[in-house]
């Protein structure tokens, strides 16, 4: 108990209780040394309940409404102080539950001032003047009576002033909690369940860049990273290993030297209480340790104990974006103190159950885990480390013959050394029982239906209302691929903004200026084929197809539609496709440049007539039909009257400018259809493929690479094949700033527009940009030609009339849902680089096509 202090040390996040007489100057007290927000007084919540703060029989509501704001206020992380008596045990412990039911410390004041204090200064408030000396004698006896209790009921820091002169002269000092080391921002090296192998961790320390120090005898005592990086271990750096002591004054070292953060794992925890004499059950590997141990002088095993006592269960790093703890933790319990996250994070949570080998079931907290903060953890052997919702494991049973594994943070990067043998024969075999394994779990229906939110790294959370979800999942369970191969979909794309040009809906400069008002300085221009959307997921060979993605026998890969279904119902054109790029592939010696075995690309395959020739004959060439019907008689009868002397040259014109508007109209589809797709040796001949991106390879995600690098890979692969099947992407770069080239993108816009040409997508130059304040930039807007648009807006929409109304469009709604569903895409290529279970990879690209059936026009 602390005693004649005038600095008291509260922690930044905690319940600070207030326990005083009537008239010891509590809310005075708080109100100097706490913001007006943070202090919660029993007397303005009578107030609000009676609309008097001294009526007393409007205790039992006020203190209702006290301890709801009180728990409210601590959910939300909120330091509070509750301002009443609390002179009572009963009135304590209600608080007291409230802290440790949201995980926080509860810290005592005590305000112990005389009787004749309290009596006079009750008496010099009109509301108190008549309150009864017998009140404060009460309250006295009932504080002195509480002194003796307070650390015993559960505060963990007790503060006691005696005396006017001591509450006066007193200072509050906010401390940080251990646990809370958001101002370190790193880059740290995680690394993952030691288990005694001393060895290992070396060469793994090695491999991550640390140079080690050793001492006179030729052992590890610290290593440090030549670019200042700090390690952060994860627990369990003992038991069943070779070398338990040997990894402990390594790890103590570094923790020393500031080169190294460590939290507890169980084993450690265990370890501590036998070094402190308690009794434990020497088992687990505890043994092994013990016996290492004893080789150790008492001044090891002093230092040791001292180091376990001195570790933290959890750390929040890096502004809040990392956790680091032994066995997970769930966002409620980050940067929280108390019994039940310290277990938490040691133990993990349980189901009750225990499996066939008598251990104890797991709760797969991470399946339910939806926090912004990537939690990274150990505690449950696994043979391969991946991301499951922004957790992940990194436990991969080195003393069972695995790996020992650390996390570069934040660049994600996984790195490992393997085991140098078995050195401790698991009580089961080390299969993939963490969540987000190698396997994972099947796909679930309650993954998509109802309201979703999706957690992306680059927007935040993406909600799916609960009818785009129930009509994706009509398209998806009746006409969808199969969802192992179906692991992309592309965003929908906005238009540029309006153009005030006289005859023209859209124009490159509305494009650019958008984009020079976002600060992107150079953007790329490319040639938008009129053509239908298709993703290539493209793998060497058969067998990588069938056991990577479960594609088929003989398959190598899969196409399908920007909704996700199967592009072809005829195989053979689908293995005639894939072979004609993968020979692209091939020769350009990306699989190995790239370092992987598949490719999901983007692209454009043409002509338009091979998917859509239902929409053509019904919908285009029906209107195309009809006006080479009408508009000859027409006109025929028209001139024939003007002939005889009838005035209808008005209605003459307007039907000759109609039958030119239809005729353009019949053109510019015209351009986009061809025969093709049943001729040739594999039937390919007149199909164009036309890739403009590749999306991800095995362990990367390659959509965040710069377009023009994007493309020029997308060259080397046409070339190869030598332009049989596979189109080039014609481009321009354009920098905003510069009006010179901002003319020639227009130029180049028109020239392309003109020759039957749909037109171009304009994207920033660097694929993933963000503008000012952090903000997610459009990833590209599309500007449509002129004529082509004839196609979307019917034959006479350039009239001025028609285009003055097409011009109030708005386009706000269709630009939140290309970033929603470009962030969604992005997240799913996350996923799959990163190993993640197919339901998570599923669950984004699902959100793209639920979103699809949100209202939109679908001109735009």
């Amino acid at each position: 108990m602390t005693t004649n202090a005038t600095t008291l040390a509260v922690p930044d996040l905690c319940l600070v209780v207030l326990v005083g007489a009537t008239g010891s100057g509590k809310s005075t007290f708080a109100a100097r040394h706490f913001k007006p927000t943070e202090t919660i007084s029993s007397d303005f919540c009578r107030g609000l309940v009676s609309d008097d703060e001294n009526d007393q029989s409007a205790s039992k509501e006020a203190f209702e409404v006290l301890h709801y704001i009180v728990g409210k206020r601590l959910e939300a992380g909120r330091l509070t102080v509750v301002d009443a008596t609390n002179v009572q045990p009963e009135a304590r412990k209600q608080l007291v539950h409230i802290a440790r039911e949201h995980d926080v410390l509860p810290v005592a004041v005590v305000l112990d001032v005389p009787e004749d204090v309290c009596a006079e200064r009750n008496a010099s408030r009109p509301d108190r003047a008549a309150l009864s000396r017998r009140v404060i004698q009460r309250h006295q006896r009932e504080l002195r009576r509480s002194l003796r209790h307070l650390e015993r009921e559960g505060f963990r820091k007790v503060h006691h002033l005696r005396g006017v002169a001591q509450v006066e002269s007193a200072e509050i000092v906010r401390e940080r909690r251990f646990n809370d080391l958001r101002h370190l921002t790193g880059p740290f090296d995680i690394v993952g369940d030691i288990h005694g192998c001393r060895s290992e961790l070396e060469s793994l320390l090695t491999r991550l860049g640390y140079a080690l120090q050793r001492d006179e005898a030729g052992r590890p005592v610290d290593a440090a990273h030549p670019e200042g990086r700090t390690a952060v271990f994860v627990g369990d750096l003992v038991d069943r290993g070779p070398d338990s002591p040997g990894v402990l004054r390594l790890v103590m070292g570094m923790v020393a030297a500031g080169h190294a953060l460590c939290v507890p794992g169980n084993h450690e925890n265990k370890l501590g209480r036998y070094l402190k004499g308690r009794q434990v059950n020497v088992a687990h590997g505890l043994a092994e340790t013990v016996e290492q141990l004893e080789r150790e002088d008492a001044a090891f095993h002093e230092k040791t104990r001292e180091f376990i006592d001195s570790l933290v269960s959890h750390y929040v790093l890096d502004g809040g974006a990392l956790v680091v703890c032994h066995a997970g933790l769930p966002e409620k319990y980050h940067g929280r103190t108390s019994g039940r996250v310290r277990s938490h994070a040691l133990y993990g949570d349980s189901t009750g159950e225990t499996d066939e080998f008598g251990l104890p079931v797991r709760y797969p907290w991470a399946e339910d885990y939806r926090g912004r903060a990537a939690v990274v953890y150990g505690h449950t052997p696994t043979p391969v480390a991946t991301w499951l919702n922004n957790t992940i494991c990194l436990d991969t049973g080195a003393v069972f013959g695995g790996k020992l594994t650390a996390l570069r943070w934040p660049e994600r990067e996984l790195v490992d050394v393997a085991a140098e043998q078995v050195w401790y024969e698991p009580a089961k075999p080390l299969v993939s029982e963490a969540p987000g394994g190698a396997e994972g779990r099947p796909l679930d229906l309650s993954d998509v239906t109802g309201r979703r939110v999706v957690e992306t790294r680059h927007l935040g959370n993406v909600a799916v209302k609960e009818e785009n979800a129930a009509a994706a999942l009509e398209v998806m369970s009746r006409f969808a691929s199969d969802p192992r191969q179906l692991v992309y979909l592309p965003p929908t794309m906005s238009p540029c903004a309006t153009s005030k040009e006289d005859g023209y809906l859209e124009h490159p400069k509305e494009a650019f200026a958008a984009y020079r008002a976002e600060g992107v300085a150079r953007v790329i221009c490319e040639e938008k084929h009129m053509g239908s959307r298709v993703v290539a997921l493209v793998c060497r060979d058969g067998e990588v197809a069938r056991e990577r993605f479960g594609v088929p026998d003989g398959v190598p890969g899969a196409l399908y539609t920007r909704t996700g279904r199967p592009f072809f119902d005829d195989a053979g054109l689908t293995r005639g496709v894939l072979h004609r790029l993968g020979l692209g592939i091939e020769g350009t010696g990306l699989w190995e440049q790239l370092d992987t075995d598949w490719l999901l690309l983007d692209a454009e395959l043409m002509p338009w007539s091979l998917k859509a020739a239902g929409l053509l004959r019904h919908q285009y060439a029906s209107v195309g039909a009809a006006a080479r019907t009408v508009f000859p008689g027409a006109l025929a009868a028209l001139e024939s009257a003007a002939a005889r002397g009838v005035e209808v040259s008005a209605l003459l014109d307007r039907q000759r400018e109609r039958a030119t508007d239809a005729a353009a109209f019949t053109e510019a589809y015209g351009r986009y259809c061809w025969p093709a797709g049943d001729r040739g040796e594999d039937g390919l001949d007149g199909i164009r493929l036309a890739p403009f991106q590749l999306l991800a390879a095995e362990g990367r995600n390659l959509a965040l690479l710069p377009h023009d690098e994007q493309l020029a890979m997308v060259d080397r692969m046409v070339g190869e094949e030598g332009g049989r099947l596979l189109a080039p992407t014609r481009r321009l770069v354009v920098d905003t700033g510069d009006e010179a080239s901002v003319a020639e993108g227009i130029r180049w816009w028109l020239e392309l527009t003109a020759a039957g040409g749909e037109g171009m997508v304009v994207k920033p130059l660097g694929a993933h940009v963000r503008g000012e304040g952090g903000k997610l930039v459009q990833p590209g807007v599309k500007c449509r030609g002129r004529e082509y648009l004839r196609i979307i807006y019917g034959p006479e929409y350039t009239r001025p009339e028609n285009l003055a109304k097409l011009r109030i469009r708005h386009l706000g709604h269709k630009r939140s849902l290309a970033l929603r569903e470009y962030a969604l895409g992005l997240e799913a290529l996350d996923r799959l680089a990163a190993g993640e279970p197919l339901w998570r990879v599923h669950e984004a690209v699902f959100g793209v096509l639920a979103l699809e059936s949100e209202p939109v026009d679908p001109r735009l």
